[in-house]
């Protein structure tokens, strides 16, 4: 069985629910639904920005676990507003045009919080060959 590193809880919520932020297991890192809440509580109000703040967060977990953004293989991006979808889209060109993953951008009806306009979900392989 593999061994599974995660990163450590960032909020209560993670061991009252019993989930993962990010893990990895052998050479993949799986990373949950990011929402682009910055290190003060706050959330912009732009979409991008929250877009932006997701890859940021992500980076930082695939980097904890040893990988880096190059390793990404697959996003998937959930928006509840489908105006939305470029200034989303933009975040993912500037955060990872250059490793050119997998990509998915839906429109969903409402997340868990009215301020939140996008969560993000990010899957990497380290030293795929």
């Amino acid at each position: 069985m593999s061994k599974r590193t995660r990163i450590p809880p960032l909020s209560p919520f993670e061991e009252q629910a019993g989930f993962t932020r990010a893990l990895r297991t052998g050479n993949r890192i799986v990373c949950s639904g990011t929402i682009g809440v910055e290190e003060d509580g706050s959330v912009s109000p732009d979409a991008g920005k929250q877009a932006d703040r997701c890859f940021a967060l992500i980076k930082g977990y695939i980097e904890e676990l040893g990988g880096a953004m190059e390793d990404v293989v697959r996003v998937r991006m959930f928006a509840t507003d489908i105006k939305d979808a470029d200034a989303i889209t933009a975040a993912f060109t500037r955060a990872l045009a250059h490793v050119r993953p997998t990509g998915t951008l839906v429109a969903i009806a409402a997340l868990y919080h009215p301020s939140w306009k996008v969560e993000i979900e990010a899957e990497a392989v380290i030293g795929d060959e």
